[in-house]
């Protein structure tokens, strides 16, 4: 029969093990771990980097939906690289409905999720969503630059905490105010977090432009205190705000926004305007050229000052012209006439 044991002999055991490091007060004594009286198996642990507690426990899910081009997965890549709180997943079937994400987000444990949806293989939307109690979120995505597209010269540490920046016209309109709150909450790391590091240098900027978040991230360099931009930027078009996740009743609507496919149509619209007012140019050339004439009335002053010319018999010549031959030298011409001469004489005499 096998002796039992007790409960806690095995926690006794580990606790044996386990040796704590030595506060400042006591004592170390010299010598190596057997001098010592610690078994060589002995090891002390060092305490971690940042010594809080995670609070904290955002979590952010970035997919895609399928369909989508280099650009856009590079750019989730990115997103994902600078944010050590974020989580990954397979992409999305385009039959399925959006509130599906929830159940999705409900399973890899995350509140926040940002997700790309690509449609006509030329346009980009991004969604931002509070999962799954809202608000969300709907942009258009534009003028996409990656990290590796651009060779830019800044460079930050991976898992570093960014601080946000925010243009002052976020704090004065309501749905703008919304959008900052969501903003932050997504993109910002929380502190503690295990893959985070406990320092800051990098900075993202969000700036409202001709109706548009326009997004930055710029390197802090220690030396002076100035920003180099890093990578990537890409510019936020407004579509709607819903006050459920992905879905629900509208809270605001951009009523400058105008889709992809209004405006390739618009630009249709132009290039065979332009078209037909050529061909319409070309019409009236066409019909200026068979107009009949309109005939000028002769004006009867016109000939006052002319005079007319004498006129001179007409001569009619009967007999060919002899051919003059075509001599180069001028000494064998002037034999040539004398030659001419002396035959003339001849016949005289």
């Amino acid at each position: 029969m096998a002796a039992k044991r007790k409960r806690g002999a095995l926690a006794a055991g580990k606790a044996k093990r386990a040796r704590s490091a030595p506060s400042a007060g006591e004592a170390v004594p010299e010598g190596g771990p057997r001098e010592r009286g610690i078994p060589p198996q002995e090891y002390s642990i060092p305490p971690p980097v940042s010594q809080g507690k995670w609070k904290n426990k955002e979590r952010v899910l970035i997919f895609s939906s399928r369909g989508i081009n280099f650009r856009t997965r590079h750019l989730m890549q990115d997103l994902r690289t600078l944010m050590p709180h974020s989580k990954a997943d397979t992409k999305m079937d385009r039959k399925d409905q959006l509130f599906v994400i929830n159940e999705v987000c409900e399973m890899k444990n995350c509140n926040k999720c940002i997700f790309f949806e690509a449609k006509k293989k030329q346009d980009l939307y991004m969604w931002l969503s509070n999962t799954p109690q809202g608000p969300s979120a709907k942009f258009l995505v534009q003028n996409v630059h990656t990290l590796a597209e651009l060779k830019m010269t800044g460079n930050c540490l991976r898992g570093s905490r960014p601080l946000l920046s925010f243009d002052p016209i976020f704090d004065r309109e309501p749905h703008y105010a919304l959008l900052k709150e969501l903003f932050i909450q997504i993109f910002s790391t929380p502190q503690y977090h295990p893959k985070s590091q406990p320092f800051v240098d990098h900075v993202f900027t969000f700036t409202i432009t001709d109706e548009r978040i326009w997004f930055r991230n710029y390197q802090i360099i220690e030396e002076d205190a100035s920003l180099v931009e890093i990578g990537p930027r890409f510019v936020l078009n407004l579509i709607k705000i819903f006050q459920g996740s992905f879905g629900g009743p509208t809270l605001y609507e951009n009523p400058h926004y105008q889709s992809p496919n209004m405006h390739r149509r618009l630009v249709r619209l132009s290039v065979a305007a332009k078209f037909r007012e050529k061909q319409q140019v070309k019409e009236v050339q066409k019909i200026k050229k068979k107009g009949t004439k309109v005939l000028v009335e002769e004006d009867p002053t016109e000939v006052v000052f002319e005079t007319p010319a004498e006129e001179k018999p007409v001569e009619i010549q009967l007999v060919k012209p002899e051919s003059k031959p075509i001599v180069k030298d001028k000494k064998k011409l002037r034999k040539i006439q004398r030659k001419k001469q002396k035959k003339l004489f001849r016949t005289e005499g």
